[in-house]
């Protein structure tokens, strides 16, 4: 480190002085840094998230179900004839924000689990680039069409993310790149989709983070609609960036037909050890043998439509075709191998590795994501099933209890016990805001029940994570034991699959329970303060099937 002049030393005492940060030239003068080139950004830290959170299943789902197999027939394979998977890894269908979920992947119990089926061998991401676009999602019921606005959890998402514009985007992929990285495997590949806004930020960052880049692919998408007056080029590409872990990477050639369809004919090539060159092969009379091939090597520019309207369009906004992910999938790793996929969206990624024998993991932030990601794997198991072959089980997991921290900003500066202490002062807080908000009075004693209002108790579930199984569980003991009868749980979001079964179960043993969503308006304080604020009660749709037997081709058949 070079020394500093008296006046450098003068000039940096005036600036602490005067508590003002120090010009970046003091940067370099005061600590080591062998980048030679580096992107930098106002914010920019190099701690990374390393908490662990417990995963708790919502839901394991082997569909079409098999007969429960006899004890033999368990023992001679892992697969029965009908393709249901008995034991070994299960795919991983994880809700929750995806940079808690790779620190607890990366740091908790689960890693073992990954390393023993060889390591994560396959990144793929295809993160939010759209700003204002990144969890409002239109819904079609019927004719009509409904717009899906974020939830709580989303929209603290959207504002970590795009809330000081590209510097608060590129602190959220570079954190969570790290944490890949550090998941991937020695012999793993990432790839990250990205479009016009962001691609020169996420190639400075990888760059960064990897190092070892090893493609710039252009995915061309000739049916891409045109527009009627623009005033720049049309846009009909997406970029994807391939980086490695190590230069023992996992690849695998791919070839795809020639664009006219045509045989070709072409010099018959052989390797030369000693050049290090592919020479052309002669004949004993010095004329080129020719070899006829109906192929070619893939090259980095990739003519792949949108998307195939034969069935394939799910109807999710950044939804991706099959053909694009099963090119990498299919060059980047082999059967059997772990891929993953951390914004997953409509389960494209999933949904293609299921169906060429890979292992997944795949996670999303948005409950819309999750809903589509599951129907779509379900519909792939089936399909497999019906064409004979081996399927695996997947699981829907989500994190357990968050570190509150995370999200309603305990200081990182404080010391330990001053961050507990503000902790705690903040979660008060935010029980008194939605009492009042609710009009209710607070009660103590309980364990689980914050206040009440007219004669029922209540359950505030906690700001940054759904109101799980679990709590209510605990609600429903804590109201048995205390002979307590009527309650109202509010929360910002519900664990999926948890109405109407845990309802049923209360009202089982003489207890009213009665859900209530937490709207946003209760970080308006204008709207608590005049009363404006409600909070819905939670709905659940109920399906009654009716069955058509068509007993009389005359009549046209009866219901029932």
């Amino acid at each position: 480190m070079p020394r500093l002049t008296e006046q450098e030393q003068q000039e940096i005492i005036r600036f602490i002085e005067a508590d003002k940060p120090l010009p970046d030239k003091y940067r370099f003068l005061l600590f080591e840094d062998k980048r030679e080139v580096e992107l930098v950004w106002n914010g920019k830290t190099n701690e990374v998230c390393n908490i662990v959170l417990p995963f708790q299943t919502i839901e394991q789902v082997d569909e079409p179900r098999a007969e429960k197999l006899s004890e033999a027939d368990m023992q001679l394979t892992m697969f029965d004839t009908r393709g249901r998977q008995l034991k070994g890894w299960t795919n991983k269908l994880i809700w929750g924000d995806n940079k808690l979920v790779l620190s607890s992947l990366k740091n908790g119990p689960l890693r073992q689990e990954i390393e023993a089926q060889g390591g994560l061998k396959l990144i793929y991401i295809d993160p939010p680039f759209d700003v204002g676009a990144d969890f409002a999602v239109d819904i079609e019921i019927g004719d009509e069409t409904f717009t899906k606005d974020p939830n709580i959890l989303e929209e603290i998402a959207y504002r970590d993310t795009w809330g000081k514009g590209q510097d608060s985007f590129i602190s959220m992929i570079y954190e969570r790149l790290i944490l890949m990285r550090d998941l991937l495997a020695e012999d793993g590949s990432i790839y990250v989709h990205c479009d016009w806004r962001v691609n020169n930020y996420i190639r400075s960052v990888l760059d960064e983070i990897f190092g070892n880049f090893r493609d710039e692919i252009i995915w061309f998408y000739p049916n891409s609609g045109l527009k009627a007056k623009s005033k720049k080029f049309h846009q009909v590409h997406d970029v994807l960036f391939h980086f490695i872990k190590s230069n023992n990477f996992i690849w695998n050639e791919q070839r795809e037909p020639f664009d006219d369809g045509k045989v070709k004919r072409q010099p018959m090539r052989k390797f030369n050890s000693t050049t290090k060159k592919a020479d052309v092969v002669r004949n004993h009379d010095g004329k080129i043998r020719y070899v006829e091939v109906v192929d070619k090597l893939v090259n980095s520019v990739w003519r792949i439509p949108m998307l195939n309207i034969g069935g394939e369009i799910l109807g999710y906004p950044t939804q991706k075709p099959e053909a694009l992910l099963k090119r990498i999938i299919k060059a980047s790793s082999n059967e059997g191998d772990l891929v993953a996929d951390f914004f997953c969206g409509s389960g494209t990624t999933p949904a293609v590795a299921e169906k060429l024998g890979r292992k997944w993991i795949a996670t999303d932030l948005g409950k819309f994501a999750i809903h589509t990601t599951r129907k779509r794997m379900i519909g792939v198991q089936r399909q497999l099933k019906a064409d004979g072959k081996d399927y695996r089980a997947f699981e829907i997991l989500n994190l357990g209890k968050y570190e509150r921290q995370h999200y309603i900003g305990v200081n990182p500066n404080l010391r330990e016990a001053e961050q507990q202490k503000q902790l705690e002062e903040q979660e008060k807080a935010f029980i008194d805001l939605i009492l009042r908000a609710y009009a209710a009075e607070k009660t103590d004693g309980f364990a689980n029940f914050q206040g009440k209002k007219a004669g029922r108790l209540i359950a505030i579930g906690p700001i940054n994570m759904p109101v799980t199984r679990l709590l209510v569980e605990e609600i429903i003991f804590e109201c048995h034991r205390h002979q307590i009868t009527r309650v109202d749980v509010l929360g910002f979001e519900f664990e999926m699959g948890l109405f109407p079964n845990v309802l049923d179960e209360a009202k089982s043993k003489g207890i009213d329970i009665a859900p209530k969503f937490i709207p946003a308006e209760v970080f308006d304080k204008r709207a608590v303060e005049q009363g404006q604020v409600v909070f819905h009660d939670m709905a659940f749709i109920e399906v009654k099937p009716i069955i058509f037997y068509p007993t009389d081709k005359k009549a046209g058949g009866g219901y029932e």
